[in-house]
């Protein structure tokens, strides 16, 4: 930017003086004052309006961040409820009859013990009784422990 020292100031004050003389010389200082005030105003009306428009962009950046977010994670969680449901598909699904079947030798008598109800169950399903999931497994390991126990 243009640099003004005090002794340009006074230069130009002084070449003022000469050409207007003394008695124009203040209405031409108000009449300065004024077109630089208008002047600033402006550039300072111009620039708020960059800024707020700078500040109007960034939100919308960040908006679309936090909306690319919310979709990522919305993927995320449909991916796992879709897993959750086909895990569910697989154990009760397929096994449906063989639990059934359970279930009903279950209620048409009492087990002698638990060996005899966890026998029943298919590898891999829940207990009808209990809801175990694991009931199968341990049915299966007390049969192959040499002690009958797991």
């Amino acid at each position: 930017m243009i640099e003004i020292s005090l002794g340009k100031l006074m230069l130009l004050a002084l070449i003022a003086l000469v050409v207007l003389g003394p008695e124009k010389l203040p209405n031409a200082a108000r009449s300065a004052g004024v077109v630089l005030r208008r002047l600033r105003s402006g550039w300072d009306n111009v620039r708020v309006e960059a800024e707020r428009e700078l500040e109007v962009e960034e939100v919308r950046r960040t908006a679309r961040e936090a909306a690319a977010k919310a979709e990522a994670a919305q993927a995320e969680l449909d991916a796992a409820v879709q897993k959750v449901r086909d895990v569910q598909h697989v154990v009760v699904a397929p096994d449906h009859e063989a639990v059934t079947g359970a279930a009903s030798a279950a209620a048409a008598g009492p087990a002698i013990g638990a060996e005899a109800t966890a026998g029943n169950v298919p590898e891999g399903a829940p207990d009808p009784a209990t809801g175990d999931l694991f009931a199968g497994a341990a049915a299966t390991a007390a049969r192959e422990s040499p002690h009958g126990r797991a």
